[in-house]
């Protein structure tokens, strides 16, 4: 794949998602899982896309179940678990891999930008510039007091 926007993925219930339609703007993608422990962070991700989408940031969670079968759910489930719990607006596409022979195009493209081999686990970031350069990858440990402002450089 030659461009971030050329890139497509599914969200659920089949929809396609074209990665074209956010030109111009400052993404951040997440591997999302419903019971980890880093969970909570669905509440930290869903205020800086609260905060900062009127100034350009798209968000998108893409739920996996390859770290210790943390995302057992179904597409739906894990929507209705997100929206319930954390009041998730941000789209949540349906569940992939981001590790292995079977990785989605997204994950692909986006650790072969940043030469990170594999994902370490659920809630590890990356981020893409308005111009659709891979810029950023945070790992699940990484605080908000390093990620929010890192995010409003790239605004």
């Amino acid at each position: 794949m030659s461009s971030f926007y050329a890139l497509t993925t599914t969200l659920r219930k089949g929809k396609a998602l074209s990665f074209d339609q956010f030109k111009g703007k400052t993404i951040l993608i997440v591997n999302v899982a419903s019971k980890c422990g880093k969970t909570p962070q669905y509440k930290v991700l869903q205020e800086l896309y609260t905060k900062y989408h009127d100034q350009g940031l798209e968000l998108i969670g893409f739920p996996s179940n390859q770290f210790k079968e943390q995302e057992p759910g179904t597409d739906d489930e894990i929507a209705q678990f997100c929206e319930l719990n954390y009041g998730v607006s941000f789209p949540i596409v349906s569940k992939s891999n981001v590790n292995g022979p079977e990785t989605n195009d997204v994950y692909k493209y986006l650790k072969e930008k940043k030469a990170v081999e594999n994902i370490s686990w659920n809630f590890d970031k990356f981020l893409v510039d308005k111009e659709g350069n891979v810029v950023e990858y945070f790992d699940r440990s990484t605080t908000t007091d390093v990620l929010e402002p890192t995010i409003r450089k790239y605004l």
